[in-house]
């Protein structure tokens, strides 16, 4: 992906990886006493970048996908969570007790690098601005926001007959004031009346008008109060409003010209916030329909984001209006096309990396990244992939190749070790104790996690019924669960190749000729490099390569029941035909420097729209407390960035290893 969000199984609570340690033991008591000091609203975490991935239909190189996590991830085993509410909960203790039952890269098959470097420690993503991601388009350019106006000819598609109102005309400075508290959710009445003295259609038209055209995000309606009228603006995107709107309504109809392309274009920038919550953002304000939006991959919440964002229908007016009132939030570079984008579109993603307080000698870090550079990082999928909690994503996908129902209901509803949130760890007693979905439904306040479909599916068909009641599930989230069990299955693999063979090419594996696959002879191996070899993931329709690591394929899914020549599933969706995948991913565009700083608190990166806002960039001391290494890199879809980090630093990036690191600290 983009890559960024922790897909935890349990998506209610948005885990920060702790600091890693720095190795040198006179340091330790400088940075348990300086790190107090950073802001208390950035909390520390995983880059969740990454991918979905495999498609179910047909076997292609994982590349030509999108390196995005799948959307509504961040949902999969819990609820939307204001993000002050998971600060002030995810105290250490608790934290630390919660990962005591989380998974560690020896979980996943995560075992072996290609570097002989030693390796140092360093902080990973202390500040979500640590983490920058640019998408590369189909054209390799890395998309930028450095522009907030309106096209050039956007305005010479509007008719002169146009019925355009003119805000200044029909409503006073007092009565503008009072719409843009609303609009930005200041006014607590949670609505303005404004008095049509002038009482006709034409002119109580042209306030309607006004005041949808100059602030997004507001609905009017015409009321009649003591003989006179009135239009009353409330917001759109309120809780007291949307009880009464309904947000998914059919967009009302705008002017649209015949000449213009019916697809606006533009460049979503966006802080801490997942691509699919901010696309919500903009439905509300708009009021669309999320699905008006696409889009070629989900970004990392924990990160500071560029993207490209096409909607159906709407002008470069309406989207730039939106920027006064967005938080976190910008839209610009705006242009107009005849086509939608498309999940996977991207050729990739450009990183920009910031590893504060890093322990490694200059040497240590100009061998690391050389290293990278010159022969790069196997493939490994991330931790992100398997969920942080005692129920692996990965087991569930088993159970449901194995078709073994009444399992997967268990895995995602039983109670589990490790804390929760109060509601789901009632909500998961009441299961256990009266297998009542009803009953436990009503324990979740929230019916949209995994939980809650599941549970209404249940209610809905019966418990004879599994398959169909699991169906509510969105098939994202339920693809994951198998496409989980695929990856697992290809980490293990590729480790015991890379054991078995060393990272030279050898006769029996695979490499791709256009999307076939084809096993290399002897003679052939010595005319390829380990960057040409590729491993399959389980499916109906790959080959194995013919050496012994490509007979473990078989025992490995024999040893959990499965049968790899049966890989075609009586349910459609779970019919894995696999996918090819390299093991070793060299990336491109790989600079880096070392950097000192006194202030944890800064941000050690300009972002776009810091440029756009013509603040200085960063200032670094060179006699600075602190060292940071700040790498910048670009990588194919389909691909972790979590997993070259990990190649550079040689520390486990399982968010339960960092934890029981960051607790011997500070003990």
């Amino acid at each position: 992906m983009a890559e960024s969000e922790l897909p935890s199984v349990h998506a209610g609570e948005k885990r920060s990886c702790p600091e890693e340690v720095e190795d040198a033991s006179s340091n330790k008591q400088r940075i348990k006493n300086e790190l107090t000091s950073v802001h208390a609203g950035e909390k520390r975490s995983c880059p969740d970048e990454e991918v979905e991935d495999v498609s179910s239909k047909k076997p292609r190189i994982e590349n030509d996908q999108k390196n995005e996590a799948p959307p509504h991830q961040e949902e999969e085993e819990g609820l939307e969570v204001d993000e002050s509410e998971q600060d002030e909960e995810n105290d250490g203790e608790t934290f630390a007790d919660m990962m005591k039952h989380g998974l560690t890269e020896v979980d996943v098959g995560i075992l072996k690098y290609v570097s002989d470097h030693e390796g140092f420690s360093g902080i990973l993503k202390e500040r979500y601005s640590d983490f920058v991601v640019h998408e590369i388009n189909k054209l390799g350019k890395i998309v930028h926001l450095d522009d907030l106006s309106i096209p050039a000819d956007a305005a010479e598609d509007v008719p002169e007959t146009a019925e355009l109102p003119q805000d200044a005309d029909v409503l006073t400075e007092e009565q503008k004031k009072q719409l843009e508290e609303l609009q930005l959710f200041r006014n607590k009445e949670g609505s303005v009346s404004i008095q049509v003295v002038e009482d006709t259609k034409e002119k109580r038209t042209l306030v309607h008008k006004a005041i949808k055209t100059q602030f997004p995000g507001l609905e009017t309606k015409t009321e009649e109060k003591d003989g006179s009228k009135f239009i009353v603006a409330y917001h759109a995107a309120g809780k007291k409003a949307l009880g009464e709107v309904k947000t998914t309504a059919a967009p009302r109809k705008h002017f649209w010209p015949k000449n213009r392309d019916t697809f606006c274009h533009f460049v979503l920038y966006k802080e801490n916030k997942d691509t699919m919550d901010a696309i919500n953002v903009l439905s509300k304000f708009l009021r669309l329909r999320p699905n008006m939006f696409s889009y070629m991959g989900t970004k990392d919440k924990r990160a500071i984001t560029v993207q490209e964002i096409a909607v159906h229908k709407i002008t470069a007016e309406r989207l730039q209006h939106l920027n006064k009132c967005l938080i976190n939030l910008k839209v610009g570079n705006f242009c107009y096309k005849n086509h939608p984008l498309k999940l996977g579109g991207l050729q990739g993603n450009h990183f920009t990396v910031v590893i504060r307080n890093i322990s490694g000698t200059d040497a240590q870090v100009n061998q690391a990244m050389t290293s990278l550079r010159q022969t790069g990082f196997i493939n490994y999928y991330g931790m992100q992939r398997f969920g942080t909690t005692a129920v692996p994503t990965q087991h569930v996908g088993r159970a449901i190749l194995k078709n073994n129902w009444s399992e997967v209901v268990d895995l995602i509803l039983k109670p589990r070790p490790g804390a929760e949130k109060e509601f789901l760890v009632r909500c998961r007693e009441e299961w256990a104790k009266t297998q009542d979905p009803e009953a436990a439904l009503k324990k979740l306040p929230n019916k949209r996690c995994v939980e809650g479909q599941l549970l209404r599916g249940l209610s809905m068909y019966g418990k004879k019924n599994i398959v169909t009641a699991f169906g509510l599930i969105p098939r994202n989230n339920r693809l994951m669960y198998v496409h989980s069990y695929q990856s697992v299955v290809w980490n293990t693999m590729v480790s015991r190749r890379i054991d078995a063979f060393g990272l030279k090419a050898v006769e029996g594996d695979l490499i791709l000729k256009g999307t076939t696959a084809h096993v290399l002879s002897a003679e052939e191996a010595e005319n390829h490099s380990i960057h040409d070899i590729v491993m399959p993931l389980p499916g109906y329709d790959v080959i194995y390569p013919s050496h012994h690591v490509g007979k473990g394929y078989r025992e490995l899914l024999s040893a959990d029941g499965l049968d790899i020549d049966k890989m075609r599933h009586r349910v459609k969706d779970y019919s894995l035909a696999g996918a090819y995948r390299r093991i070793v991913i060299r990336p491109t565009d790989v600079s880096w420097e070392v950097i000192n700083y006194d202030d944890p608190r800064i941000s050690l990166v300009h972002s776009d729209f810091e440029i756009l806002e013509n603040k200085p960039a960063p200032v670094f001391n060179k006699d600075g407390k602190y060292r940071a290494l700040r790498m910048e890199f670009s990588l194919p879809p389909s691909t972790y960035a979590t997993m070259a980090i990990r190649e550079v630093l040689k520390l486990d990036t399982s968010i339960k290893k960092q934890t029981q690191l960051n607790t011997s600290w500070f003990n």
